[in-house]
């Protein structure tokens, strides 16, 4: 596994550069935006860890030129926190958001997710802990036992189940589940939020991130 950090902060890569390889990551850098894109032609990463504050571009112009010919999974790293900043960057395309200060073992898992979200979008399963969904049946199963839901709820669970660990935002949830007529009909999401927690308990979590998305996690 190939890790590209794209970070013009020299401490940052050092400490991102340990933990990746403590998990078995081989790591390559980058400190602008420009030689962030040759690296990631050059190199082929697995994953991508994007600062948005680089020197030389936007971190949201090079993840929007990335997205024009690469679906590499981006983990953005920033310092900003705005919610606007972080919904921009995942509707953009980043795969999940981390706030700096971060803790490595947070890093690491939600990395973890993305690898397996990868291995699920290539396949008509896709397990999330104890749930498991079967696309081409329109079946699913928590810890083995059927659960019954109508053709929304499982096109709400699948999306956020494909994209298990990550933050899913409003407008992607919408346009996913209901096309172009659920625009801005952010009630939608939140009934079907509630519908899908009575079913799945405590087993897997269904947790909003407020003015964000949700996000599925598996304890």
């Amino acid at each position: 596994m190939i890790a590209l950090i794209i970070d013009d902060e020299v401490q940052i890569r050092r400490l991102l550069r340990l933990a990746l390889e403590s998990r078995g990551y081989t790591v390559r850098e980058a400190e602008s935006g420009r030689l962030g894109l040759q690296a990631v032609a050059i190199h082929r990463p697995d994953v991508v860890l994007l600062d948005l504050g680089l020197p030389d571009m936007d971190g949201l112009d090079v993840l929007a030129s990335l997205r024009e010919w690469n679906p590499v999974p981006v983990l953005v790293l920033s310092v900003k926190d705005q919610e606007h900043i972080k919904v921009a960057a995942l509707d953009a395309g980043a795969d999940d958001y981390v706030t700096k200060p971060f803790g490595t073992a947070e890093l690491l898992s939600r990395l973890a997710a993305l690898r397996r979200r990868n291995q699920n979008s290539e396949s008509p399963t896709i397990t999330a802990g104890p749930l498991t969904m079967h696309l081409d049946r329109h079946e699913a199963f928590l810890a083995g036992e059927a659960l019954k839901m109508t053709p929304t709820e499982f096109a709400f669970l699948r999306t956020l189940a494909k994209h298990a660990g990550r933050i899913v935002t409003q407008n992607h949830l919408l346009s996913e589940v209901w096309g172009p007529q659920g625009a801005g009909q952010t009630h939608y999401l939140r009934v079907y939020a509630n519908h899908l927690r009575k079913k799945l308990g405590d087993q897997v979590i269904l947790r909003n991130e407020a003015g964000i998305g949700y996000r599925l996690i598996v304890p």
